[in-house]
């Protein structure tokens, strides 16, 4: 059986319409090609590969999430550098437009004009943001985002943030630095991507604090980073308590790994069936009211 045929019936198996994925990566190709640059260098630099499972161009990977059944996913562009991403979230706009699955997902950085053109996004249909602190290297409490921060908490817009500090720390990522943020909007609509790898208790603790801290499983249970980021044993429990809002993740097209072994990582944690339906997607149903 081929790989699209085992994901349908994994889904099929838990009754489900197919699955929705908050955590998957479009970008323009000038972008993507240098993105996939960087993880070809990764392996020389640490002794470990990652081969891009699903390196095609951008109409194969859509036809490969489609055969999946992936009913709705995301195209998580972000920037580097200032003036980067009002240019990105019209790229993400455009290709949200002939991409009815994809939801419109938009982005920012700390600079001049971030409230305005995060409204402007917003306002346009934005249905979902990406902050990455470790590649963007920022600080999410610099005071030119607080405004951004506001919007999206009034105007209830999820933001999926790399925040976390794995694979490797940056200077602005950990619980600290975003957990003084959602001490100022404790309404912000937070999705902790990579469940919050590797400080999963800390963002576990967050989420405790906060109703509208989510979390997504971005490879955080396959075999890849579980050698040296294993979620601790103890607070299996803790994710059974969190069950509606733990969201699925993949990383696509961006994993060394088959898209299945992420779901079939979720299973083999043994939390059940109805566990499974929540994170694989009832509960991004909810959250984006499709």
């Amino acid at each position: 059986m081929d790989e699209a045929a085992e994901v349908v019936r994994f889904w099929e198996r838990l009754g489900l319409p197919g699955v929705i994925d908050v955590h998957t990566h479009f970008l323009p190709k000038n972008v993507m090609d240098k993105v996939w640059a960087y993880f070809d260098g990764v392996g020389p630099l640490t002794g470990v590969a990652w081969p891009i499972r699903y390196r095609a161009d951008e109409d194969e990977r859509l036809a490969a999430l489609r055969s999946f059944g992936v009913r709705a996913f995301t195209a998580m562009v972000y920037p580097h550098k200032p003036d980067m991403a009002g240019w990105l979230n019209s790229w993400a706009a455009d290709f949200a437009a002939r991409t009815p699955d994809c939801l419109r997902t938009a982005t920012f950085f700390p600079e001049p004009g971030a409230v305005d053109y995060v409204r402007h996004a917003i306002e346009g249909g934005a249905r979902v943001f990406k902050a990455h602190l470790q590649v963007g290297g920022y600080d999410p409490r610099d005071p030119l985002l607080d405004g951004v921060w506001g919007l999206l908490a009034e105007a209830g817009v999820p933001v999926v943030a790399h925040c976390a500090s794995g694979p490797v720390p940056g200077n602005f990522t950990g619980p600290g630095p975003i957990g003084e943020v959602l001490a100022r909007h404790p309404r912000l609509p937070l999705i902790v991507a990579h469940l919050g790898m590797p400080e999963y208790t800390a963002f576990l603790d967050l989420a405790d604090r906060y109703a509208e801290v989510r979390l997504d499983t971005t490879m955080a249970f396959t075999d890849f980073p579980d050698f040296t980021e294993p979620f601790p044993a103890a607070d299996l429990s803790r994710l059974r308590a969190l069950q509606h809002r733990i969201l699925h993740g993949s990383d696509f097209p961006n994993i060394p790994y088959p898209y299945l072994h992420s779901l079939e990582s979720l299973a083999r944690l043994g939390l059940g069936d109805a566990w499974l339906r929540s994170v694989v997607h009832d509960n991004a149903a909810a959250l984006f009211a499709l």
